[in-house]
């Protein structure tokens, strides 16, 4: 088992999974490098939940090779489990015990000595921000600290890869936050991480390579930047002054395809998507002048990760 720079923390080839007549995962390749953070990112239904249970050991595949830290994970479960964390999208804890003793015994179950374990348990809560709250039982815990004990568990043995499905799902802004502080700490200090989640600007922000998985297949992959450049075209964004942004979409809307024009009619704010570029914007500009229609702001930029992740899977998330 390895994880050192420049080999594969996960190499998975081909995986195909299905449940009765539902093919959840078509013939997925995915690699994961050591000391990386990658995304992986998908549509409800996508299949990303199920290759998680796959590389966490949790399922086996029908076909396809997965290989997680140079083990096969369906011939070497238990060797792939020894050296991974799972963070699932509820928090795996006892609410009827306190923190320190849910931490101590999942080290104790991965084969820590109890002084150990006593130890680890400590440092983690401190470095999390827990050691004031740990001899706490669990359910007296916010949202934001199950989230962060849940992380710590996961790290009590050392895992040199750290598997993410959508841990900051339900978090308040400020919990996020928190748990982001922790996991840049982790990656600062090589810990190898594969995150799902539904926030696409965490995948934006944070992540060195992005995958989008879409009906159980790999369907695009690269840094976020080169995502983004894929969706091919830039964003015209329009703030309005004061008048009905459904006004200005039915003017716009005879000049702009559709699927090109988004409206939030509660913050006056649309968006065109640039098929040619500043001339989209000029165009823009001159009909909503010429009928008369007050703008407070109007620009051209990049697309957004969600605009891209939005082109790339054709349309909202299914």
């Amino acid at each position: 088992m390895t994880d050192s720079a420049g080999e594969l923390a996960i190499e998975a080839t081909g995986v195909v999974k299905s449940f009765g007549t539902v093919r959840a995962l078509r013939g997925v390749d995915l690699t994961v490098p050591a000391g990386m953070l990658v995304a992986l990112l998908g549509p409800n239904g996508a299949g990303k939940t199920t290759l998680v249970r796959i590389l966490a050991t949790l399922l086996r595949q029908d076909s396809g090779t997965v290989r997680v830290l140079g083990c096969d994970a369906a011939a070497h479960p238990y060797a792939v489990r020894s050296g991974i964390g799972l963070t699932g999208q509820y928090a795996g804890l006892d609410e009827a015990l306190p923190g320190h003793h849910n931490l101590m015994l999942i080290g104790r179950l991965g084969g820590l000595g109890r002084q150990e374990a006593r130890r680890r348990a400590a440092d983690l809560a401190e470095r999390f921000g827990l050691a004031p709250a740990i001899g706490r039982l669990v359910r007296t815990y916010s949202g934001g600290m199950r989230r962060r004990l849940d992380l710590a568990a996961s790290l009590m043995n050392r895992p040199a890869l750290l598997i993410l499905d959508e841990p900051t799902t339900g978090l308040d802004p400020g919990s996020r936050v928190e748990l982001w502080a922790a996991l840049r700490e982790l990656r600062a200090g090589g810990t190898t991480m594969l995150l799902t989640t539904q926030y696409l600007e965490e995948a934006d922000r944070f992540t060195d390579a992005v995958h989008v998985l879409d009906h159980g297949l790999v369907i695009a992959a690269g840094t976020a930047a080169q995502l983004k450049a894929r969706a091919g075209t830039q964003v015209v964004d329009v703030l309005l002054d004061r008048q009905d942004a459904a006004v200005a979409a039915v003017l716009l809307g005879a000049r702009v395809a559709p699927a090109d024009l988004h409206v939030d009619e509660a913050s006056r704010r649309l968006t065109i998507r640039a098929r040619e570029g500043i001339g989209t914007l000029l165009t823009a500009a001159q009909l909503l002048r010429a009928a008369g229609i007050g703008v407070a702001d109007i620009a051209l930029r990049q697309p957004s990760l969600d605009e891209a992740f939005l082109a790339l899977t054709a349309g909202p998330a299914r």
